[in-house]
């Protein structure tokens, strides 16, 4: 595509800088990131001085210092499909493919396209997830059958939240409820073993893993403000999972030795390959990501799980959940150097779906319940995973931005 060499004046810019900014917000994007690649679209189009400043609901900003600022709230989140646009037209921006007016008009049309895949294909996305989750988790034929009739359970309450606010806003409480609830019973009726691993699969896709991980991010690079609430916020939705299993486990009177970290494998070594595969189809329904892009998030996925499984091997929960951050990051940006036109964000997100404190992390979790004598200890152990998979994904992100300085992509749309 050949490229366009335009002026633009500062409403141009500015509306410019409001659309794609509140897109690359609603991406989920951290803070940091969306600073300097807004400003490198400013200084393409001759605006060197611009001050941003980005939050997770919102966007400020400013084309010069001391000059007129605007400020762009965020309703609502994009899915890993727009991610990958919303990327594809910075890029374009940036590098003078798309001028102004076009991009503004692309983003404009991206929130209200109709999504790739129809309703009745995403619908039973969860179900897939959850059962991929059981099969590295939990890989029992019967703990399957309950991970997926409990995952149809949480997927009907998922659907009702859009529709009842105040569900919504009770969601991870009664989630956890009802899926705690069935599992038990199940296990009590000596149908099912390992209760407690089994619980885990149904709620891992809720759980906001990815969010906390940001959030420790934002913080490490000094965005105390944006980090601080995203944190706060997870931390709060962990609670309100932790208290729907407490209060289903109580009204159960279930006894301790049920409560017990025990894991059924009865499918041996192709559990987790399978697993990984239907975790990949899932998430790419779920998002509506490109057919093209779900082998590249696989290839992230398995060197994430490797990675995450080699560090619990050698040393302990934590140092796996480094390891596999390391990995996922830096796998997303090769992926990324290797074949431009793909967003690391989405490539390297869907593995915060296998990392603390999202599904195998939810253990952690779990361990508030489970050990409620040390309760204090299994809390700094759930801190402990959760800090060490935010330094891995600084470090990733650091040898990565090397890596990037040294082996540039390709500039083309």
């Amino acid at each position: 595509m050949q490229r366009v060499e335009s002026t633009a004046d500062d409403n141009a810019v500015r509306a410019l800088i409001a659309s794609l900014g509140s897109a690359m917000v609603g991406t989920g994007q951290p803070v940091h990131e969306i600073e300097q690649e807004l400003g490198e679209v400013a200084r393409r189009w001759g605006y060197p001085d611009l001050q941003v400043g980005a939050a997770p609901t919102s966007l400020t900003f400013s084309l010069s210092r001391g000059g007129p600022s605007t400020f762009q709230r965020v309703e609502g989140g994009l899915s890993l499909e727009k991610a990958v646009d919303v990327r594809r037209i910075r890029h374009q921006v940036a590098f003078g493919v798309l001028d102004i007016h076009q991009a503004l008009e692309e983003l404009e049309s991206l929130r209200v396209r109709q999504a790739r895949y129809p309703g009745w294909l995403t619908q039973p996305a969860y179900v897939v997830v959850a059962v991929g989750i059981g099969l590295i988790l939990q890989p029992g034929w019967a703990n399957l059958a309950a991970v997926g009739g409990c995952a149809v359970v949480v997927a009907f309450l998922l659907a009702a939240s859009r529709r009842f606010r105040t569900l919504g806003t009770l969601l991870p409480t009664v989630a956890a409820f009802v899926v705690t609830v069935i599992v038990f019973a199940l296990a009590d009726a000596g149908l099912v073993e390992g209760p407690l691993r089994t619980v885990l699969p149904p709620l891992a896709a809720l759980l906001p893993g990815a969010l906390i991980v940001t959030g420790m991010s934002e913080l490490a690079a000094g965005h105390m403000q944006a980090g601080a609430s995203r944190l706060v916020y997870g931390i709060v939705e962990l609670a309100l999972f932790a208290l729907g299993l407490l209060a289903a486990t109580t009204v159960l009177r279930v006894p301790d030795e049920q409560l017990v970290n025990v894991r059924v494998d009865a499918l041996g070594w192709v559990a987790a390959p399978v697993g990984l595969l239907l975790i990949t189809v899932g998430i790419s329904l779920m998002e509506h990501v490109p057919a093209p892009t779900a082998p590249w998030v696989l290839v992230v996925l398995v060197l994430a799980f490797a990675a995450q499984s080699a560090g619990h091997l050698l040393g302990s929960a934590a140092l796996g959940g480094f390891f596999g951050a390391v990995a996922a990051s830096l796998g997303a940006t090769a992926v990324e150097l290797f074949r431009p036109r793909l967003a690391r964000l989405v490539l390297f997100l869907p593995a915060f779906w296998l990392l603390v404190p999202g599904s195998l992390g939810l253990l952690g979790v779990t361990q508030l319940v489970a050990e409620r004598p040390d309760v204090l200890a299994a809390g700094v152990d759930v801190v402990g995973v959760v800090v060490a998979i935010a330094l891995g994904l600084l470090v990733g992100s650091a040898i990565g931005a090397a890596l990037r300085r040294r082996v540039r992509p390709a500039d083309v749309a």
